[in-house]
């Protein structure tokens, strides 16, 4: 198949966020190499176009990279391609693996390729391209027969405090909680997945502790797989089944950070409230990534919500949360809400959806797609999202479906004939 030929291709060149400079040149001599006018700009998005196309297939060339990655060895069982050790990168390498499918073949559309979404939609949010086409269809969703119309919003909130020095406790230890099953923190925040950073916090709540480091988490859209502190205790400390402790022998620089253990104790990471209408989550708060060095506490958290209200009551409840215990605090990289809606562009969508899988359904997904933030700089185009079945993208476990794959790249044939 030469789509997964493509994918295949693409793994061997890294892409991680804000590393991707390797795969952007090369996605540019492909589309001119095929005779497409290319274009980017200043934040390294690509716009390959050919024609005067009614319809633009976009995605994101950008991906998590987790565990091995980017070195990534592919394998396929039981008709799912996975990484060995590492996320895939089919979210979102399977649609870029399509448009050069269809590069390939002379096909005349537009192809929006955008940097660094993973990493709060930075290409999306600078995107300055002059775009034509009427249509655009984001292909950067993970479930197949499944048009979708809507996602929510989204900001990372960072919040930081300076600690003051004490005198050491007399055991000194690391305290490590590792290897947890991870999971993208849009799409997974409602599955009670395990938080490493929140459940070592848990853990050291109750007892008399000074820390001299803390580091928790690996990405701010990823639920955490790995917590690890440097500390000096009162008390011998014991492990169990999730908390692993080493005896160190060693002196430690320490801080007064019994504060800075209550407030991740406290800390209301997941489902805040639920979309009835939608049977997904509302608004959500991940608590993402944790660092304390000499003194110095960094958390970083990624809120989101289905509505702009949602989501100023969700960053309200972290910001009055950090506040309370003295931290100082800034929102970064916010985006807005893509409010679902059915149009003409979506029925044409899901027409194209049903004569290839036989059914299908509109749905909202409760992570950011790029479709609201393009949406606001360009209100005159109509979009959709559609993609083959990803389980569990943002970590080491990442499979996608190849009948799927086959399958999701039929209905946009189906489209392009119609269009």
């Amino acid at each position: 198949m030469n789509i997964i030929d493509n994918f295949i291709t693409l793994t061997q060149i890294p892409h991680c966020s804000h590393n991707s400079d390797k795969l952007f040149e090369f996605l540019i001599e492909y589309a001119k190499k095929h005779n497409y006018t290319v274009k980017s700009d200043k934040t390294k998005n690509i716009l390959i176009s050919k024609g005067s196309p009614k319809m633009a297939l976009q995605a994101h060339y950008d991906m998590v990279c987790m565990g091995e990655a980017p070195n990534i060895e592919t394998y396929i069982k039981d008709g799912w391609m996975y990484a060995k050790n590492s996320s895939l990168g089919a979210d979102n390498g399977i649609a870029i693996a399509m448009m050069m499918s269809l590069m390939k073949r002379g096909e005349e559309l537009e192809f929006l390729l955008t940097a660094d979404e993973e990493v709060g939609l930075i290409g999306a949010g600078n995107l300055n391209l002059e775009l034509n086409a009427k249509y655009m269809l984001n292909v950067d969703y993970e479930d197949e027969a499944i048009v979708c119309i809507g996602c929510a919003g989204g900001a990372d909130i960072v919040a930081t405090k300076s600690f003051s020095q004490s005198e050491s406790y007399p055991y000194t230890y690391e305290v490590s909680i590792t290897g947890l099953i991870g999971g993208h923190s849009g799409i997974d925040i409602d599955k009670n997945i395990p938080n490493a950073i929140k459940l070592l916090a848990e853990y050291l709540e109750d007892k008399e502790i000074l820390i001299a480091s803390f580091k928790g988490g690996e990405r701010r859209n990823s639920i955490p797989t790995n917590a690890r502190a440097i500390l000096t205790s009162k008390e011998p400390l014991e492990d169990n089944e999730l908390v692993e402790i080493k005896p160190l022998d060693e002196l430690l620089v320490v801080y007064e950070s019994q504060e800075f253990i209550k407030l991740l104790a406290k800390f209301k990471t997941g489902v805040h409230h639920y979309n009835e209408e939608f049977n997904l989550p509302e608004s959500s708060i991940n608590l993402a990534i944790v660092t304390f060095e000499q003194g110095q506490a960094k958390i970083e958290s990624s809120s989101r919500s289905m509505s702009a209200e949602g989501q100023s009551k969700i960053d309200s409840y972290a910001i009055e949360l950090f506040k309370n215990y003295g931290y100082e605090v800034k929102i970064e990289d916010k985006y807005s809400p893509w409010r679902p809606e059915v149009n003409e562009f979506t029925s044409l969508v899901n027409q194209s959806m049903e004569k290839v899988f036989g059914e299908s359904r509109y749905e909202a997904i409760h992570a950011g797609l790029e479709c609201g933030v393009i949406l606001e700089r360009y209100p005159h185009i109509k979009f959709a999202s559609i993609g083959p079945n990803i389980d569990s993208p943002h970590s080491t476990r990442e499979g996608v479906e190849l009948a799927s794959v086959e399958k999701t790249f039929k209905v946009i044939e189906e489209l392009i004939t119609k269009l």
